[in-house]
């Protein structure tokens, strides 16, 4: 009997971490191998632009490879990841707050709140900017679902 309770306890605990593990893997959106299309993450929040990023300056982060324009920008990154990866896995915030899992156009950006959000598109992001708060909320709460 009590083996059969140790074997329980541990296909119980087995079941938790696998439903952890399958939680944490959330699809991160990459091109041609590279996260966003290879543009650097961090640049959005130092330049306040999209900029390129190269392969010689890259990391591996969440399944994918992000690319950076600068060594300095690949150790901000390596510092604190959760900091600079864009939400919803990189995916189009407005798309998501849709229930739609869709790319993105790395110049159609916005951030807020310290946080980065992707586009699919300029004229999405248009659309993304007309009530943030509202698509983020709803963003959020699919991305958890998802």
């Amino acid at each position: 009997m009590n083996n059969v309770l140790v074997r329980s306890f541990l296909v119980v605990l087995f079941a938790v971490f696998s439903l952890q593990a399958i939680a944490a893997d959330k699809p991160v959106f990459s091109k041609n191998g590279a996260a966003i299309r290879g543009y650097d993450t961090v640049a959005y929040f130092t330049q306040n632009k999209p900029v390129k990023g190269k392969k010689a300056f890259s990391a591996s982060y969440m399944g994918a490879n992000w690319h950076f324009s600068s060594a300095q920008n690949k150790q901000l990154f390596l510092a604190d990841p959760k900091k600079y990866a864009p939400q919803y896995g990189g995916h189009c915030a407005f798309a998501i707050a849709n229930d739609k899992l869709v790319a993105v156009d790395p110049k159609a950006f916005t951030i807020v709140n310290d946080k980065l959000y992707l586009n699919y598109s300029l004229s999405v992001r248009k659309r993304w900017v007309k009530d943030i708060p509202g698509y983020i909320a709803d963003g959020d709460e699919n991305w958890a679902k998802l």
